[in-house]
């Protein structure tokens, strides 16, 4: 069975995903509202600057149309973050480094949001962990007997 990115005609090959999250249904739901009436333009279309510019620059663009505007192809940003990151934790990936921090971090949260930089529209899709598996803790040494 095919991911929510995958669907969406966005993935990352050949990364591996655990503890996967997908915000499917609270994007229908703020969709519903917005044509509705119960939720404005506005409130849904507020992406921050920095979210519109890491979309240009470090976004991976999908092959559906926003469901706002309908004009322009949904972009996706992956997101880091995670203690073994350090100064890089919060900053926006492409899937190439994604994969770069997968084969040296033992573990690290990714989360996925789908902007429209002509509109505005910005929703979190997924949220996942990746990395080389959790740190295994040292081995004690006993005494010798």
């Amino acid at each position: 069975m095919k991911s929510a990115a995958d669907r969406r005609g966005v993935s990352a090959p050949g990364l591996t995903r655990r503890a996967v999250v997908d915000y499917t249904l609270q994007r229908r739901a703020r969709l519903a509202d917005l044509f509705a009436g119960r939720a404005s333009f506005d409130d849904v279309c507020d992406a921050h600057p920095y979210l519109l510019r890491a979309a240009k620059f470090h976004g991976q663009t999908g092959a559906i149309s926003c469901p706002v505007c309908r004009k322009e192809a949904l972009s996706e940003v992956h997101y880091v973050y995670g203690d073994a990151l350090k100064t890089t934790a919060g900053q926006a990936k492409t899937t190439a480094e994604l994969g770069e921090l997968e084969q040296r971090l033992a573990e690290f949260t990714v989360y996925v949001v789908e902007v429209c930089v002509g509109c505005g529209w910005n929703h979190l899709t997924t949220s996942f962990v990746m990395g080389r598996g959790a740190a295994r803790p040292a081995r004690r040494r006993t005494a010798p007997e």
